[in-house]
């Protein structure tokens, strides 16, 4: 959907002009979101963006401790952990033994970096205190879990809908 839309462009303009008769987006659901075509825009304050993100997170050395029971308790502290940053979203989340993907649909007033970083040190903190074998028996009572380094892809919406 492009912004020059005519229907889009019509509400902008009556909105900027200040009409006061209430008027409904023909784009916009009742969340806030604006749609076109399969596509789920987002509306902030002063913007609106379609933010996504693939990331992949590997484990410290490449150990394999991404098992099912460890997987399951990624997946219910994951999205925790994000309700306290408004608008961001785990879409989808993929594991293997040594590394886990994620799409995420993150806004732009976040730094990518820092955010990653939270969700990393929170993560393997929450991690570590659930599964004690991990600082004693893996990592000989290092402070990590997972790789310093990450990958972060933007997610074009071709690659959504092939997925999809």
């Amino acid at each position: 959907m492009s912004l020059s839309s005519p229907l889009l462009g019509a509400f902008l303009c009556e909105q900027l002009r200040g009409d006061r008769t209430p008027r409904v987006n023909p784009w916009m659901n009742e969340s806030g979101r604006l749609y076109a075509a399969d596509m789920e825009i987002r509306i902030s304050s002063h913007g609106i963006y379609l933010l996504q993100y693939h990331i992949v997170w590997v484990t410290k050395y490449r150990r394999r401790i991404l098992k099912p029971f460890v997987v399951e308790y990624l997946r219910k502290v994951l999205p925790n952990q994000i309700r306290s940053m408004p608008s961001v979203t785990i879409e989808q989340m993929g594991f293997d033994d040594d590394h886990m993907h994620m799409l995420m649909i993150i806004p732009p007033r976040y730094l990518l970096s820092e955010l990653i970083c939270q969700l990393k040190a929170q993560s393997a903190s929450h991690m570590r205190k659930a599964f004690k074998w991990l600082s004693i028996k893996v990592y000989w009572k290092e402070n990590v879990i997972w790789w310093p380094s990450n990958f972060l892809s933007s997610v074009g919406l071709d690659e959504v809908m092939i997925l999809r």
